[in-house]
């Protein structure tokens, strides 16, 4: 049996597509005694509470007819939000001059995380500009060793 989140991205690509949205996440995750279903959309201009609203319609009528999930969960849509993730090396390319945290299955120069300005992403490495105390580094990740990645508010 495939992964609900799976079956929900089968499910929520053509009607984001359609909408000319882009999925971003899905996440399927239990939160004490409840199961949430939260599906994340954003376009270039943003998302707003209409298209979130749509999106969750179309989408729980598309869930009600094959019920995938066996017991009651809630299904949340929205934006990302300003520390948007990031998943795809589509999404390390739009994310290049923004600040982002990045973590490491590994250390790198003995760290595993790390947060400042995304200068460079080629597909095979993530370059950051990170800084230690009053100097600049530039680090340069393995992208197969990025375990998670987003885009970070840095408050000055």
């Amino acid at each position: 049996m495939k992964k609900v989140t799976h079956i929900v991205e089968e499910l929520v690509t053509p009607i984001v597509t359609d909408m000319g949205l882009e999925l971003v996440d899905i996440e399927y995750v239990k939160e004490g005694k409840n199961w949430f279903l939260r599906v994340f959309i954003d376009s270039p201009t943003g998302i707003d509470i209409d298209q979130c609203g749509v999106v969750s319609e179309r989408l729980s009528e598309k869930l009600d007819e094959i019920d995938p999930i066996p017991h009651n969960y809630f299904l949340e849509v929205s934006s990302p939000g300003a520390e948007r993730p990031l998943k795809k090396a589509k999404d390390f390319e739009r994310a290049v001059g923004k600040n982002v945290y990045v973590k490491t299955y590994e250390p790198i120069d003995g760290q595993k995380e790390f947060e400042g300005l995304l200068t460079a992403f080629d597909g095979q490495t993530v370059t950051v500009e990170i800084k230690v105390k009053t100097k600049k580094k530039i680090v340069t990740i393995p992208y197969e060793k990025v375990a998670s990645a987003r885009l970070a508010v840095i408050f000055s």
